[in-house]
């Protein structure tokens, strides 16, 4: 199975002009995909469209962003032209049979975690709506400053136009790995889903090490989290593999080496492994695969 990263300099035509874009759920979320969306110019306030089960939360994002407030989910789907599901798992088989009639000839993407097309598609069909759109999306919380990693999946019969704007929406927070197997999904939870955890995990540990080792709090966690933030940005940049960025670093007999030994000596790799594979299994688990 194969995954197609798009590349942000595309010379792409503009796809969103004029549509009008609906969040049902307006989380932490919901609110970074309609402030990339706005920052990016992809599309005016106007045009986006906005319901929460908070009052609070609702109040807020109208008023941060200057975006049209709807009553509930039902007023929000007929008035738009992409539904975006940014709700809870537990909450989106009540929300799709509220909407059902409503989503006839459009398009739905779905950011709940765990809850399969399959399971959008068949809710939506017992309730009458055959034709509906339906992608389906992983993005992880680095999208809330712009730098998602984020999966989407099309929906069995899903029109390619339909994927493109969908590509175009999310790559407004972050860059994106077109999927052509739902159950990579999974796969896609396990690595950049849950990944950030492990990455913030690593960083808590280098500043304990550097702690132990004698440097203050404030310094350690500053080296820390700049060694990760510029190795990273080396790693992305470089056409070098990530084997010989390795070497690069390790001078034979010296420090890193004896570093580098001691991390393989607990096995962090396999440990690594084990983590993206644990939490793979576990969205599968969640998904009913």
């Amino acid at each position: 199975m194969t995954m197609e990263i798009i590349d942000e300099n595309d010379n792409r035509t503009y796809v969103l002009e004029n549509k009008k874009i609906g969040f049902i759920g307006s989380g932490n979320m919901g609110e970074a995909l309609i402030d990339g969306l706005i920052h990016s110019d992809r599309v005016k306030p106007n045009q986006i469209l906005a319901t929460d089960a908070s009052k609070e939360r609702s109040d807020y994002i109208t008023e941060t962003y200057g975006i049209t407030l709807e009553p509930d989910a039902e007023a929000l789907a007929k008035d738009s032209d992409i539904i975006m599901l940014a709700i809870k798992p537990a909450d989106v088989a009540s929300v799709l049979f509220d909407i059902a009639p409503l989503v006839k000839g459009k398009l739905l993407i779905s950011i709940a975690a765990g809850i399969t097309t399959e399971f959008i598609k068949k809710t939506l069909s017992d309730n009458g709506t055959e034709d509906a759109a339906i992608i389906r999306v992983m993005p992880n919380t680095p999208a809330l400053i712009g730098e998602g990693a984020i999966g989407i999946l099309a929906g069995k019969g899903t029109h390619s136009q339909n994927l493109f704007i969908t590509e175009e929406i999310f790559r407004s927070v972050g860059e994106v790995a077109i999927l052509d197997d739902e159950a990579l999904m999974d796969s896609v939870t396990g690595l950049s889903g849950s990944g950030p955890a492990y990455v913030f995990l690593f960083i808590k540990s280098l500043i304990e090490g550097g702690i132990k080792e004698g440097l203050d709090e404030k310094t350690a966690t500053m080296l820390a989290i700049k060694t990760v933030v510029g190795a990273s940005k080396l790693a992305e940049i470089s056409d070098a593999s990530l084997d010989d960025l390795i070497d690069m670093v390790s001078s034979p007999g010296g420090t890193t080496v004896e570093g580098l030994k001691a991390l393989r000596e607990g096995k962090m790799p396999e440990t690594i492994h084990k983590a993206v594979s644990s939490a793979t299994k576990r969205s599968k688990e969640l998904s009913g695969g």
